[in-house]
Protein backbone atom coordinates (compact mmCIF):
# COMPACT_ATOMS: atom_id res chain seq x y z
CA UNK A 1 0.00 0.00 0.00
CA UNK A 2 2.25 0.68 0.97
CA UNK A 3 1.22 1.80 4.20
CA UNK A 4 4.88 2.44 4.75
CA UNK A 5 6.25 5.68 3.13
CA UNK A 6 8.57 5.10 0.21
CA UNK A 7 11.96 6.22 1.39
CA UNK A 8 15.17 4.76 2.65
CA UNK A 9 17.87 6.17 4.91
CA UNK A 10 20.52 5.73 2.24
CA UNK A 11 18.79 8.39 0.16
CA UNK A 12 18.97 10.97 2.95
CA UNK A 13 21.64 13.18 4.50
CA UNK A 14 23.20 12.01 7.74
CA UNK A 15 21.15 12.81 10.82
CA UNK A 16 22.20 15.71 13.00
CA UNK A 17 23.49 14.85 16.43
CA UNK A 18 20.65 16.55 18.34
CA UNK A 19 17.38 16.17 16.39
CA UNK A 20 14.58 18.67 16.76
CA UNK A 21 11.80 17.42 19.03
CA UNK A 22 9.33 18.90 16.55
CA UNK A 23 10.01 16.00 14.21
CA UNK A 24 8.47 13.42 16.55
CA UNK A 25 4.86 14.66 16.28
CA UNK A 26 5.19 14.62 12.48
CA UNK A 27 6.58 11.07 12.56
CA UNK A 28 3.92 9.77 14.98
CA UNK A 29 1.12 11.34 12.93
CA UNK A 30 2.67 9.87 9.77
CA UNK A 31 2.53 6.32 11.15
CA UNK A 32 -0.98 6.87 12.54
CA UNK A 33 -2.18 7.93 9.08
CA UNK A 34 -0.29 4.99 7.60
CA UNK A 35 -2.08 2.60 9.96
CA UNK A 36 -5.37 4.10 8.85
CA UNK A 37 -4.61 2.91 5.32
CA UNK A 38 -5.07 -0.71 6.44
CA UNK A 39 -8.43 0.16 8.00
CA UNK A 40 -9.68 2.10 4.98
CA UNK A 41 -8.50 -0.60 2.55
CA UNK A 42 -10.21 -3.33 4.57
CA UNK A 43 -13.37 -1.24 4.72
CA UNK A 44 -13.53 -0.55 0.98
CA UNK A 45 -12.40 -4.05 -0.13
CA UNK A 46 -15.93 -5.34 -0.90
CA UNK A 47 -16.58 -2.35 -3.17
CA UNK A 48 -13.34 -1.89 -5.10
CA UNK A 49 -11.04 -4.60 -6.56
CA UNK A 50 -7.43 -4.50 -5.29
CA UNK A 51 -5.68 -3.28 -8.42
CA UNK A 52 -8.28 -0.59 -8.99
CA UNK A 53 -7.77 0.61 -5.43
CA UNK A 54 -3.99 0.54 -5.96
CA UNK A 55 -4.19 2.50 -9.24
CA UNK A 56 -6.50 5.25 -7.99
CA UNK A 57 -4.66 5.72 -4.71
CA UNK A 58 -1.28 6.10 -6.42
CA UNK A 59 -2.61 8.34 -9.18
CA UNK A 60 -4.50 10.68 -6.85
CA UNK A 61 -1.65 10.91 -4.33
CA UNK A 62 0.75 11.75 -7.18
CA UNK A 63 -1.62 14.44 -8.48
CA UNK A 64 -1.92 16.01 -5.01
CA UNK A 65 1.84 16.15 -4.42
CA UNK A 66 2.92 17.12 -7.93
CA UNK A 67 2.32 20.90 -7.51
CA UNK A 68 4.18 20.89 -4.18
CA UNK A 69 7.43 19.75 -5.85
CA UNK A 70 7.14 22.13 -8.84
CA UNK A 71 10.67 23.45 -8.23
CA UNK A 72 12.04 19.97 -8.88
CA UNK A 73 10.14 19.22 -12.09
CA UNK A 74 13.21 19.73 -14.31
CA UNK A 75 15.30 17.34 -12.21
CA UNK A 76 12.46 14.80 -12.16
CA UNK A 77 12.08 14.93 -15.95
CA UNK A 78 15.85 14.61 -16.39
CA UNK A 79 15.95 11.51 -14.19
CA UNK A 80 13.00 10.01 -16.01
CA UNK A 81 14.67 10.56 -19.38
CA UNK A 82 18.04 9.17 -18.30
CA UNK A 83 16.86 6.12 -16.32
CA UNK A 84 13.22 5.37 -17.23
CA UNK A 85 13.36 1.59 -16.81
CA UNK A 86 14.92 1.80 -13.35
CA UNK A 87 12.36 4.34 -12.15
CA UNK A 88 9.45 2.24 -13.44
CA UNK A 89 10.90 -1.02 -12.06
CA UNK A 90 11.49 0.41 -8.57
CA UNK A 91 8.05 2.05 -8.54
CA UNK A 92 6.42 -1.18 -9.71
CA UNK A 93 8.05 -3.29 -6.98
CA UNK A 94 7.77 -0.82 -4.09
CA UNK A 95 4.35 0.60 -4.87
CA UNK A 96 2.31 -1.36 -7.42
CA UNK A 97 3.12 -4.91 -6.31
CA UNK A 98 3.56 -4.07 -2.64
CA UNK A 99 0.23 -2.26 -2.33
CA UNK A 100 -1.69 -4.54 -4.68
CA UNK A 101 -0.64 -7.56 -2.63
CA UNK A 102 -1.75 -5.90 0.61
CA UNK A 103 -5.16 -5.13 -0.85
CA UNK A 104 -5.47 -8.72 -2.12
CA UNK A 105 -4.47 -10.05 1.30
CA UNK A 106 -6.97 -7.91 3.17
CA UNK A 107 -9.76 -9.75 1.35
CA UNK A 108 -8.85 -12.91 3.30
CA UNK A 109 -7.27 -11.72 6.54
CA UNK A 110 -7.79 -8.98 9.08
CA UNK A 111 -5.99 -5.65 9.25
CA UNK A 112 -4.36 -6.45 12.59
CA UNK A 113 -2.61 -9.55 11.27
CA UNK A 114 -1.54 -7.68 8.13
CA UNK A 115 0.04 -4.92 10.23
CA UNK A 116 1.99 -7.45 12.30
CA UNK A 117 3.30 -9.29 9.24
CA UNK A 118 4.41 -6.03 7.59
CA UNK A 119 6.63 -5.42 10.63
CA UNK A 120 8.77 -8.20 9.14
CA UNK A 121 9.89 -6.00 6.24
CA UNK A 122 12.93 -4.41 7.98
CA UNK A 123 14.24 -7.90 8.83
CA UNK A 124 13.72 -9.01 5.23
CA UNK A 125 15.53 -5.87 4.10
CA UNK A 126 18.60 -6.78 6.16
CA UNK A 127 18.72 -10.29 4.70
CA UNK A 128 18.28 -9.04 1.12
CA UNK A 129 20.92 -6.36 1.67
CA UNK A 130 23.32 -9.14 2.60
CA UNK A 131 22.46 -11.15 -0.51
CA UNK A 132 22.21 -8.30 -3.04
CA UNK A 133 24.56 -5.63 -1.68
CA UNK A 134 26.96 -7.81 0.30
CA UNK A 135 26.30 -5.91 3.52
CA UNK A 136 27.41 -7.59 6.73
CA UNK A 137 24.67 -9.41 8.63
CA UNK A 138 26.44 -10.68 11.75
CA UNK A 139 25.37 -13.08 14.47
CA UNK A 140 22.73 -10.96 16.22
CA UNK A 141 21.07 -9.83 12.99
CA UNK A 142 21.02 -13.44 11.81
CA UNK A 143 19.40 -14.61 15.05
CA UNK A 144 16.94 -11.73 14.81
CA UNK A 145 16.01 -12.72 11.27
CA UNK A 146 15.42 -16.33 12.37
CA UNK A 147 13.25 -15.23 15.31
CA UNK A 148 11.19 -12.89 13.12
CA UNK A 149 10.78 -15.62 10.49
CA UNK A 150 9.50 -17.97 13.20
CA UNK A 151 6.99 -15.34 14.27
CA UNK A 152 5.77 -14.87 10.71
CA UNK A 153 5.32 -18.65 10.28
CA UNK A 154 3.31 -18.83 13.52
CA UNK A 155 0.95 -16.14 12.23
CA UNK A 156 0.60 -17.53 8.71
CA UNK A 157 -0.05 -21.05 10.04
CA UNK A 158 -2.41 -19.73 12.74
CA UNK A 159 -0.25 -21.39 15.36
CA UNK A 160 -0.81 -24.91 13.97
CA UNK A 161 2.33 -26.91 13.16
CA UNK A 162 0.41 -29.38 10.99
CA UNK A 163 -0.69 -26.48 8.75
CA UNK A 164 2.98 -25.87 7.93
CA UNK A 165 3.68 -29.56 7.38
CA UNK A 166 0.75 -29.95 4.99
CA UNK A 167 1.06 -26.42 3.54
CA UNK A 168 -2.46 -25.45 4.63
CA UNK A 169 -1.79 -21.74 4.87
CA UNK A 170 -4.04 -18.69 4.75
CA UNK A 171 -3.86 -17.18 1.26
CA UNK A 172 -4.49 -13.68 2.60
CA UNK A 173 -1.52 -13.79 4.91
CA UNK A 174 0.69 -15.17 2.10
CA UNK A 175 -0.25 -12.12 0.01
CA UNK A 176 0.86 -9.89 2.92
CA UNK A 177 4.15 -11.81 3.22
CA UNK A 178 4.69 -11.21 -0.50
CA UNK A 179 4.02 -7.51 0.04
CA UNK A 180 6.57 -7.32 2.85
CA UNK A 181 9.13 -9.03 0.60
CA UNK A 182 8.43 -6.57 -2.23
CA UNK A 183 8.92 -3.67 0.18
CA UNK A 184 12.24 -5.09 1.36
CA UNK A 185 13.38 -5.67 -2.22
CA UNK A 186 12.31 -2.14 -3.15
CA UNK A 187 14.33 -0.73 -0.25
CA UNK A 188 17.47 -2.57 -1.33
CA UNK A 189 17.04 -1.60 -4.99
CA UNK A 190 16.50 2.02 -4.03
CA UNK A 191 19.69 1.96 -2.00
CA UNK A 192 21.63 0.48 -4.92
CA UNK A 193 20.12 2.81 -7.53
CA UNK A 194 21.09 6.10 -5.82
CA UNK A 195 18.84 8.23 -8.00
CA UNK A 196 20.30 11.46 -6.59
CA UNK A 197 16.92 13.20 -6.23
CA UNK A 198 15.48 14.69 -3.05
CA UNK A 199 13.03 12.48 -1.16
CA UNK A 200 9.67 14.12 -1.85
CA UNK A 201 10.19 14.63 -5.62
CA UNK A 202 11.40 11.02 -5.84
CA UNK A 203 8.26 9.90 -4.00
CA UNK A 204 6.09 11.73 -6.54
CA UNK A 205 8.00 10.24 -9.47
CA UNK A 206 7.67 6.72 -8.09
CA UNK A 207 3.98 7.24 -7.33
CA UNK A 208 3.42 8.12 -10.97
CA UNK A 209 5.46 5.13 -12.15
CA UNK A 210 3.53 2.86 -9.78
CA UNK A 211 0.18 4.14 -11.08
CA UNK A 212 1.33 3.54 -14.66
CA UNK A 213 2.22 -0.09 -13.90
CA UNK A 214 -1.02 -0.63 -11.94
CA UNK A 215 -3.20 0.57 -14.84
CA UNK A 216 -2.99 -2.65 -16.95
CA UNK A 217 -3.91 -4.74 -13.87
CA UNK A 218 -6.90 -2.48 -13.23
CA UNK A 219 -8.00 -2.70 -16.87
CA UNK A 220 -7.74 -6.49 -16.62
CA UNK A 221 -10.09 -6.36 -13.61
CA UNK A 222 -12.58 -4.27 -15.58
CA UNK A 223 -12.35 -6.65 -18.53
CA UNK A 224 -13.19 -9.52 -16.14
CA UNK A 225 -16.17 -7.60 -14.69
CA UNK A 226 -14.44 -6.86 -11.39
CA UNK A 227 -15.77 -3.32 -11.42
CA UNK A 228 -15.87 -0.82 -8.60
CA UNK A 229 -19.25 -0.27 -6.99
CA UNK A 230 -18.43 2.61 -4.69
CA UNK A 231 -21.06 4.10 -2.42
CA UNK A 232 -20.58 7.08 -0.12
CA UNK A 233 -18.51 5.11 2.40
CA UNK A 234 -16.29 3.70 -0.35
CA UNK A 235 -15.64 7.14 -1.82
CA UNK A 236 -14.79 8.42 1.65
CA UNK A 237 -12.30 5.58 2.16
CA UNK A 238 -10.67 6.23 -1.23
CA UNK A 239 -10.43 9.95 -0.41
CA UNK A 240 -8.60 9.04 2.80
CA UNK A 241 -6.25 6.63 1.02
CA UNK A 242 -5.23 9.27 -1.52
CA UNK A 243 -5.21 12.33 0.75
CA UNK A 244 -4.45 11.94 4.48
CA UNK A 245 -3.30 8.33 4.10
CA UNK A 246 -1.35 9.03 0.91
CA UNK A 247 -0.08 12.51 0.04
CA UNK A 248 -0.12 13.91 3.60
CA UNK A 249 1.49 10.77 5.03
CA UNK A 250 4.39 10.96 2.56
CA UNK A 251 4.80 14.68 3.19
CA UNK A 252 4.93 14.20 6.98
CA UNK A 253 7.46 11.41 6.66
CA UNK A 254 9.65 13.67 4.56
CA UNK A 255 9.46 16.34 7.25
CA UNK A 256 10.27 13.87 10.04
CA UNK A 257 13.34 12.66 8.12
CA UNK A 258 14.54 16.24 7.71
CA UNK A 259 14.35 16.95 11.45
CA UNK A 260 15.07 13.56 13.06
CA UNK A 261 17.29 11.93 10.47
CA UNK A 262 16.31 8.86 8.48
CA UNK A 263 17.37 6.27 11.07
CA UNK A 264 15.30 7.70 13.92
CA UNK A 265 12.32 8.40 11.68
CA UNK A 266 12.38 4.87 10.25
CA UNK A 267 12.65 3.21 13.68
CA UNK A 268 9.30 4.77 14.60
CA UNK A 269 7.76 2.59 11.87
CA UNK A 270 6.92 0.00 14.52
CA UNK A 271 4.31 2.39 15.91
CA UNK A 272 2.31 1.53 12.80
CA UNK A 273 1.69 -2.03 13.99
CA UNK A 274 0.39 -0.76 17.35
CA UNK A 275 -1.83 1.83 15.68
CA UNK A 276 -3.24 -0.76 13.25
CA UNK A 277 -4.22 -3.04 16.15
CA UNK A 278 -5.90 -0.20 18.07
CA UNK A 279 -7.77 1.21 15.05
CA UNK A 280 -8.85 -2.25 13.89
CA UNK A 281 -10.24 -2.99 17.37
CA UNK A 282 -12.11 0.32 17.59
CA UNK A 283 -13.33 0.71 14.00
CA UNK A 284 -13.54 -2.85 12.64
CA UNK A 285 -14.24 -4.76 15.87
CA UNK A 286 -11.22 -6.98 15.24
CA UNK A 287 -9.48 -8.73 18.10
CA UNK A 288 -6.01 -10.17 18.50
CA UNK A 289 -5.71 -13.94 18.21
CA UNK A 290 -3.38 -16.04 20.33
CA UNK A 291 -1.20 -16.79 17.32
CA UNK A 292 -0.99 -13.05 16.53
CA UNK A 293 0.38 -12.36 20.01
CA UNK A 294 2.87 -15.24 19.87
CA UNK A 295 4.01 -14.31 16.39
CA UNK A 296 4.29 -10.63 17.33
CA UNK A 297 6.47 -11.56 20.32
CA UNK A 298 8.89 -13.45 18.05
CA UNK A 299 8.97 -10.58 15.54
CA UNK A 300 9.62 -8.00 18.28
CA UNK A 301 12.39 -10.20 19.67
CA UNK A 302 13.88 -10.43 16.19
CA UNK A 303 13.75 -6.68 15.72
CA UNK A 304 15.42 -6.08 19.08
CA UNK A 305 18.16 -8.61 18.36
CA UNK A 306 18.79 -7.04 14.95
CA UNK A 307 18.69 -3.35 15.87
CA UNK A 308 19.40 -2.88 19.58
CA UNK A 309 22.18 -5.35 20.34
CA UNK A 310 25.46 -4.18 18.83
CA UNK A 311 28.34 -6.56 18.11
CA UNK A 312 31.32 -6.18 20.39
CA UNK A 313 34.08 -4.20 18.72
CA UNK A 314 37.23 -6.21 18.07
CA UNK A 315 40.34 -4.22 19.08
CA UNK A 316 42.75 -3.62 16.26
CA UNK A 317 46.07 -5.41 16.42
CA UNK A 318 49.14 -3.30 16.99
Amino acid sequence: MQAIPIAHPAEQPAAVSIPSLGGYPAAVLCWLLSAGVYIAAKWVAPEMPPWGLCFWRLLLACAILLPIVHRHHDAMIALLKSRPLEVVAVGAIGLTLCQGMIYHGLNDTDATTAGIIMAMSPIMTMVLARLVLGESLGLWKSLGAIAALAGMLVIVAHGKLDALVHLRLNIGELWIVGSAFCWALYTVLLRRSKFGLELLPLVVLLLGAGALVALPFHLWEIFNDERSALNGNGLLALAYLAGPGGALMYYLYNKSVETLGASRASMLLYLQTLFVAILAYVLLAESLHDYDLIGAAFIIAGVLLSTVIKPRAVPAKA
